[in-house]
């Protein structure tokens, strides 16, 4: 039995440690070829953070919508400039001549060329191209401000999943240890079922529950596993490529004794947040959008002018001739005033005042948003505080009781059952205090992001 036992652990051993070792390479780096399993791709930190802001799907998307408001904004402006626009036509006319001389007729045939350029601009539309210009930077700074917020959702999302694969390594590594101290318990009993001083009972109890702990350590790898997975998914990388994440050290959970004011994080969000000040952007947007559509009640003044000259073959005199005395040009001030549209002004006016309306809903609901956010930040924060402290608690205690109750076994003075559960509530506690602590960062940086305070530029892991 002992040496079945033995064999057991040493195959145990040698899957974990082919599962957890392998040549590990920096993420851009060549990658060398191998007859076996290539390499892993080393990602760390700051390269996915970096990552994630030029592979996110949303942050390319931002910037999408920000560059086709930046040709918006540039097209408004070229409206302000006159148009200028050359014409030209030729033609060919076919007619007859009585020649008096010999009383004849001729068949005759004339080519005309007349070309020139026109030019107009706009003096007074009722200030509607003043209106499209400014909602058209309003727009701008909306979609720039979306941008900003896509990238602060991109770093936070990289910052969540690292954080999410920390945890993960950190349960495995609980779990590791535990299924070592249950192979140890295991050897054990073994020899004290050989010398007769407990029942073969304990040993079928104890094999029982090292096997619960392999499938543990096996659930354990496989949620560090598809912790991976969500880093993979989140900067766009090969699926069909292996990956080692590497994080960086978490904070110190002695900043767990920092305390905030939920009134100064509410001003705090308000005044910083980028998706607060898109829709604020947005509402003065659809104003001017307001203001165009009623301008066009207002007369409309344009200033007009051309220049024309032509040639004919009909004409004796020359080429340049004919351009010097056919030339001519005009320049005039039109005057376009609005009598009856068929209510197209009123209906255009109406549709625009209604998105305005909207836009101020939108924003009304954004800012309860945040505000709710923040809230639920701030009570998450204080109750993962006391969780903290409570796991602290739970696991100090835990292990005494593991280490006084092994002890009590040793002797005879305590069941295999006491045992059995002593360690798993020490395993418990163990969790729940890595749980605790990591929730605790977690809920930092969940604070900086609800407040629109987190820089995509130094972004850290929980702060």
């Amino acid at each position: 039995m002992f040496a079945y036992t033995r064999i057991r652990q040493v195959v145990s051993a040698g899957v974990l440690a082919l599962t957890t070792l392998g040549g590990v390479t920096r993420l851009g780096a060549q990658q060398p070829a191998s007859r076996t399993a290539p390499p892993a791709t080393l990602v760390i930190f700051d390269e996915a953070l970096k990552l994630a802001l030029t592979q996110n799907v949303g942050v390319k998307q931002a910037q999408n919508a920000a560059a086709l408001n930046s040709t918006t904004v540039a097209q408004q402006k070229l409206a302000f400039l006159p148009s200028l626009s050359l014409n030209a036509n030729t033609g060919q006319s076919y007619g007859n001549t009585f020649n008096t001389t010999d009383g004849t007729l001729n068949s005759t045939t004339t080519n005309t060329v007349n070309a020139g350029v026109s030019s107009s601009v706009t003096l007074f539309d009722g200030m509607k191209n003043v209106s499209n210009l400014k909602s058209a930077k309003f727009d701008e700074s909306a979609s720039e401000q979306d941008l900003a917020r896509a990238k602060q959702t991109a770093v936070f999302t990289v910052a969540s999943n690292f954080l999410s694969l920390v945890t993960q390594q950190q349960q495995l590594g609980v779990q590791q240890q535990n299924l070592t101290a249950q192979e140890a318990l295991e050897n054990q009993i073994s020899q004290f079922v050989k010398a007769g001083s407990r029942p073969v009972s304990d040993l079928y109890q104890q094999q029982a529950s090292a096997a619960s702990a392999r499938a543990a350590v096996v659930a354990a790898q496989n949620a560090v596993e598809l912790a991976k997975v969500d880093l993979i998914q989140t900067l766009q990388l090969n699926p069909r490529g292996t990956y080692e994440f590497q994080a960086p050290a978490l904070p110190d959970t002695t900043a767990a004794n920092v305390t905030f004011d939920l009134d100064s994080l509410l001003d705090r969000a308000f005044a910083q947040r980028p998706d607060l000040g898109a829709d604020a952007s947005r509402v003065n947007a659809a104003q001017q959008d307001v203001k165009a559509a009623n301008a066009s009640k207002w007369p409309t003044i344009s200033l007009t002018g051309g220049y024309n000259s032509g040639v004919s073959s009909a004409n004796d005199a020359s080429f340049l001739d004919q351009l010097n005395q056919r030339r001519g040009g005009s320049i005039g001030i039109g005057v376009s005033i609005p009598i009856f549209d068929r209510g197209a002004t009123q209906a255009a006016t109406q549709r625009a005042q209604i998105q305005a309306d909207n836009a101020q809903l939108a924003l009304a609901t954004q800012r309860q948003e945040v505000a709710l956010e923040v809230r639920r930040a701030y009570l998450d924060y204080d109750a993962a505080r006391q969780q903290l402290a409570a796991a602290d608690a739970q696991q100090k205690a835990a292990t005494l009781a593991v280490t006084t109750t092994q002890q009590r076994y040793q002797v005879g003075a305590a069941t295999l059952v006491e045992l059995t559960q002593a360690r798993a509530t020490q395993v418990q506690a163990q969790s729940a205090y890595i749980t605790a602590r990591n929730n605790v960062v977690f809920q930092q940086s969940l604070m900086s992001y609800y407040t629109g305070e987190l820089n995509p530029a130094n972004a850290v892991l929980g702060g």
